[in-house]
Parts: structure tokens; sequence; C-alpha cells
């Protein structure tokens, strides 16, 4: 259905006009925003233009944003607006200039799709709801800046909490236990996926366990060095980690019988790369106060390479209008000079398949293969999981052999890579398809509510 900008009428009373081309909804008894539902009349005006006017008192009673364009679903003579929006997040400042800190510009982008999808969204976090009365003080992104404005719930929640540390504050998990307990309120993405819990799930879906590297948790010596004998490298990663951080690379000379370590410094945050007689000195010197049981240890993999430089291939995918998972990015990744990893904070550099790949038919056969692969990541990771999910970053790569492999899913994933000029397009596709998505989710929730609460 399409959007309609929302205008307000005075001197009328529970009324709302639609668009004559829309009387096929049938007879609206009430109007509801959020969790905010009042009776109204509903007329039919001459106009052709997508414009929905409502009463000002309804307006009022329902808390609706100023300027606002809305979609309409429609159930059981009941009109609902928006959906209202709610993306849940932490770390506020007291700043409306900058109300979330560094990442107000994240959040301004990811509010900015609205008018194009119909959606009102707004972000908040835990002090900004009104228990007794229903309300959160919800932070909207307008022309002239950031306003605080009063709103019912939101029909659904996105959650957007920004590290694993905040997202396991006791304080915060009882917010959304009752949000979704008590009110149910549909919440999407929750939560940090675990390396680990990832790969055991994936191990058992027989369509993408061959793209999964060798993988074991609480490595010893004895393993690591079992695994180097066999790969000739691995990798050490945190089973939390992110961002490429706590990363190293092991790798054996044969020839020289010695063990290089890849690895950025935490202290300089320069690449390093060291040399050790053997693997206990190498295990004792760089994890001396870490302890291995918090790691993963995997086979490593020699991967395509341009100019001397390792290439991996970060993968979005998003759910849509439909609730279908659908491919909304590809972009090569070039490893930094001396990095252990692609990450751009390591020096890494962002491409497009075609600047990579110059043979169209080679560029158009690897972007199939990738695009064919995340999307049954994603089917394989939605089947198996707990809780709702809308989005999935991937980290894969293509190996000498063609093969493809997944070094990590994400499931809050990191935007750097749409700051390539021809990938803004992609960047709003994706800022779109979280907010169908949410309409999707509100229109399942109150039309087939046993799909959605199960």
């Amino acid at each position: 259905m399409d959007t309609l900008q929302i205008n307000i009428i005075s001197g009328e009373e529970s009324t709302i006009y639609l668009p004559k081309q829309l009387k096929h909804l049938g007879e609206i008894t009430h109007v509801a925003f959020g969790t905010i539902s009042c009776k109204c009349r509903m007329k039919l005006t001459d106009s052709e233009e997508k414009i929905l006017t409502i009463s000002e008192d309804l307006y009022t009673t329902l808390k609706l944003p100023n300027n606002s364009t809305t979609y309409l679903i429609v159930h059981e003579n009941t009109l609902y607006l928006g959906p209202l929006v709610g993306i849940f997040t932490a770390g506020f400042t007291d700043s409306l200039l900058r109300p979330i800190g560094e990442r107000s510009i994240f959040f301004s982008k990811l509010l900015s799709a609205e008018k194009a999808v119909g959606a009102i969204p707004f972000v908040f976090g835990a002090h900004h709801i009104d228990w007794e009365n229903g309300l959160i003080t919800g932070l909207f992104y307008l022309k002239d800046g950031w306003k605080k404005i009063e709103v019912p719930f939101p029909n659904v929640i996105y959650d957007r909490l920004p590290n694993r540390r905040i997202e396991n504050h006791q304080a915060l998990k009882k917010v959304k236990e009752k949000l979704t307990q008590e009110y149910l309120i549909p919440w999407f993405n929750p939560g940090f996926f675990d390396k680990w819990e990832i790969h055991q799930l994936l191990m058992n879906v027989d369509n993408v366990s061959s793209f999964l590297p060798e993988t074991h948790k609480n490595p010893n010596f004895a393993l690591i060095e079992t695994m180097l004998s066999k790969y000739q490298h691995v990798y050490l990663k945190p089973a939390n980690g992110s961002l490429g951080l706590g990363v190293f690379q092991i790798i054996y000379s044969r020839e020289e019988e010695a063990y290089y370590c890849r690895f950025k410094d935490v202290e300089t945050q320069k690449n390093r790369l060291q040399k050790y007689s053997s693997l206990e000195a190498l295990i004792n010197f760089l994890f001396r106060k870490k302890q291995l049981k918090h790691y993963i240890v995997q086979q490593g993999i020699t991967l395509l390479r341009t100019d001397h430089k390792t290439i991996d291939f970060r993968v979005h995918t998003n759910k849509n209008k439909e609730g279908k998972w659908q491919l909304s990015v590809i972009a090569g990744k070039i490893a930094g000079r001396g990095s252990v990893t692609t990450h751009i904070n390591s020096g890494g550099v962002v491409k497009t398949l075609d600047e990579i790949f110059t043979d169209t038919k080679e560029c158009q056969e690897i972007t199939q293969k990738l695009a064919h692969t995340a999307l049954a990541l994603s089917k394989a990771i939605d089947s198996k999981i707990v809780g709702t999910i809308g989005e999935i970053g991937f980290d894969l790569g293509i190996d000498k052999q063609g093969n493809i492999w997944v070094f990590e899913a994400n499931s809050k994933p990191g935007r750097s890579i749409f700051a390539h000029p021809r990938l803004r397009e992609n960047d709003l596709l994706t800022r779109k398809l979280f907010l169908q998505y949410a309409i999707h989710l509100t229109e399942t929730t109150i039309k087939k509510p046993e799909e959605v609460h199960q």
C-alpha cells in the first residue's frame, strides 16, 4: 500500500478523511497509533492526493508527531497508523545536538528513510519510558534536527544496543522482558551472535555446513599444533569479539622450524609480525594475561589476493516487506599492509566487486556465488536461532580453488563499507529494509499474532 501524508484539520471531531480510492478498506470504527486506540468515523474525499486528514482531537489523543507520513494497516474495522517503530539503544548524552554521542549521525541516517517507507521511527532508551502512563519520550530526527516527542509505546522494537557489555546489563534485560512479555511488542535483532554458537548451529544444517572452516573452542597447545601441521596457519579469535579486535594469525614455517604471529598491537595500534622458536613461547608471551578458553581456533585458508593483499567480502542480507531474506549489499575488503584482518581500522580498503574483478563474467559469477551463500546462511540461522532477526552481516572468503567460506555472522553489522561512494544506494536500501521489515512484523502481529508470539 502507498504511504500517505498526515494533515490535521480543526473544527471536526473524531474524524478521519481518506481519499476515495481507499473506499475498499471498508468501515473504519477505530484508529490506532502505537498502543493508543480510540473511536473515530471515516469520511471519503474526492481528492486523489495521497493525504490522510485527521481531526485535531484524534491527532492529540493519538500523540502523532508533526509532519508524519503513514503506511495503512486495516484489521477488524481498526485503522493502524505508522507503524510506530522504536529503536532501543543506550549511551545517551544531555545534548540535543548529539543526543546519542558519536552514534548520533548513524541514527539520524537510520531515521531519515521514514518518508520513503511510511513507518514512523524514533530512538529511545530505558530512562525515556513512562511505565505509569504507557508513554515514551522518544528522539525524532526532523528537518531542523533532533527533537524529543512524547509518543505511545511502539508497535515494534529494533534492538541497536551498542555492545555485549551493555546488552548484558540487568536493568536493560528487564526492560526488554517487560515490553516483550507484558506488552507483547515484537523485538527484532536481539543480542550479538556468539561465534562458537553460530558455528555449532550451522554445522547441523546440511546445505551450509560445507562453508564452515574447521573450528574448535577452548584450544590447547596440542590442538593448535595439530591444526598448524594440517593447515600451516590458523586464527585465534575471541569467541565474543568484534571489529577484528584480539585476532591472532599463527603461521608455522617448516623451512625455518619457527612460528610467526601476526596481530594488531593494542597499545600502539600498529600491525605486528613476531617470530618465536616454539608455539609454547608464542602462546605464553602473547596470552600471558589472557585465557585461551575465551578463544576459538580456526582453520587458516589461503584466500584470493590482489596486489599481494588478502581479499574477503562483507555481504549484508535483510528481511523485506514480505518478511523474506534479500541481498542488500556485497563489498570487497582488502587487507591493510601486514594486517591480520581486512577491517578498515587496521588499514583495510573497501572496493566494489567490479573494481576488484575487472572481467565482467568472473565478477557476475562471484557475485552470484556470494549472494547464494549469504541467503542460504541467513535462512539457516533464522530457522535455528531463538528470537526474531531482520538483518545479518557476513564475512565471507573465497579460496584459490573457488570455494566459499564463512568466517563470521554479525547480528548488528557495522556500516563502515557504506562510506564507499558507489555503495550509498545500498546504504539507503538497508535503512529502508529495516523499516519495511518493521511494517511486516507489525502487520503480522496485528493480523496473525500466533506467528509472532510463539
